[in-house]
């Protein structure tokens, strides 16, 4: 899980020594990982191809033959099950075959590849420090400061398929824990004490209107996915610790809903005679796809999938922190399809997908039998190294998007 992928670093290391690459960046921002290939033809530009690598506590139930069993020890002897349940491992076994062919034809590229495996993506745990950022900061790109950032995120839209968004790919996001203080007491002497449960279910149940501060246009949530209490069927606990998520596809929208949510938490528990603790954490920016970056990315996209495969994705109020990089750096970050899925449309015109018979179901990201299909992941990896090919030879590039960009296509094949 975040800020704990020691094997899994161990297993990226060994790979990308296996293939040959340069140099091999560790231990960055935790057990972070950078490959770094050094083309042999003369060039300026860099191409970061980020994954993500950490896991979930999730037990896995696929069905495939390499499920997850993994279990990690949790809090006073419990066990936690571990499981790739959002595609992370997708995303590395991507990355990996596309370090291994761009390191195969080194000597033709021209200029640097790096395959940045990024640790704690899904949130460091609370008081720790981890994820992209935190790479930015220690200086993990020192001295192969990227031109580009690329990356994709499998997803259950329709296997091969390719889903893009200018504006806001992923909403902004920060990570919210409340705590309602109140005083133990005997349950059937609820006067001797003060109940904190009747303020935690206020907050809840009063946070899901808060997205009404926000104009209906932009989407926004406010969710509480975790509820925390000291108590027992015959006691009123002293505290409730509510854990949740604010996102917004907006970062302006971002300020409001934090502080209607502190104004509704102090309220509940003032009105019930208790305390609240409200703490923000593992706050990510909006993932932004400048217009230039997607015009230029496009020719090669349409070329490795077709046209009719390349989709305009739809709002999402998921977030990735790939947006640091991208803000940092500039690039393109996108969905990849990878279940079996097809597109519909409704009476509106609006694209939704749906299960195909005979097919393993739409089952979304995070679920315990998520699955992404074999196919999709060599589409990926095959868009992962076309795309840096095309960035180092001056293809890709947002700042002649409008004129030169479109049409122009590398040569160049594995």
């Amino acid at each position: 899980m975040s800020n704990r992928e020691i094997a899994t670093a161990a297993y990226l290391v060994e790979q990308l020594r296996q293939f040959g690459v340069d140099e091999i960046r560790t231990d960055l921002a935790g057990h972070g990982v950078i490959g770094v290939i050094r083309g042999g033809k003369p060039g300026g530009k860099t191409i970061a191809l980020r994954a993500d690598m950490d896991a979930l506590p999730v037990r896995e139930t696929s069905g495939v033959s390499f499920a997850s069993d993994r279990e990690v020890e949790g809090p006073n002897g419990t066990s936690i099950p571990v499981a790739h349940a959002c595609g992370h491992d997708c995303h590395m076994a991507t990355v990996l075959i596309a370090a291994k062919a761009l390191a195969m034809f080194r000597s033709e590229l021209p200029g640097t590849v790096l395959c940045v495996f990024q640790p704690a993506e899904e949130g460091a745990p609370i008081g720790e420090q981890g994820g992209a950022q935190v790479m930015i900061d220690e200086g993990a790109f020192a001295g192969v400061e990227p031109t580009m950032v690329f990356g994709m995120h499998v997803s259950p839209l329709p296997s091969g398929t390719v889903a893009y968004r200018s504006g806001s790919q992923f909403a902004a996001s920060t990570r919210v824990e409340v705590i309602i203080q109140g005083r133990q007491t005997h349950a059937a002497m609820p006067w001797l004490g003060i109940d904190p449960m009747p303020a935690a279910a206020g907050v809840i149940l009063g946070a899901a209107h808060l997205v009404r501060r926000i104009p209906a246009w932009q989407p926004a949530a406010v969710t509480f996915g975790h509820v925390e209490d000291q108590g027992r069927f015959n006691i009123i606990g002293d505290r409730i610790r509510l854990e949740g998520t604010i996102r917004c596809a907006e970062d302006a929208d971002m300020k409001r809903l934090k502080t209607g949510l502190h104004e509704l938490a102090t309220g509940q528990a003032q009105s019930y005679g208790c305390s609240a603790d409200i703490r923000f954490d593992h706050e990510v920016p909006a993932v932004v796809n400048q217009t230039g970056w997607v015009e230029s990315t496009l020719p090669t996209l349409r070329r490795l999938v077709g046209r009719e495969r390349l989709l305009v994705s739809p709002p999402t109020l998921g977030y990735d922190d790939v947006s640091a990089l991208i803000r940092r750096f500039g690039g393109l970050y996108v969905l990849c399809g990878a279940q079996d899925t097809r597109w519909v449309t409704d009476g509106s015109g609006a694209p939704a997908f749906e299960p195909i018979a005979g097919g393993r179901g739409l089952v979304p990201n995070h679920h315990p039998s998520f699955y992404a299909n074999d196919d999709s992941l060599r589409c990926g990896a095959a868009i992962h190294a076309h795309i840096a090919l095309d960035h180092l030879y001056g293809l890709i590039d947002p700042s002649d998007a409008k004129d030169s960009g479109r049409g122009r296509e590398s040569t160049t094949e594995f």
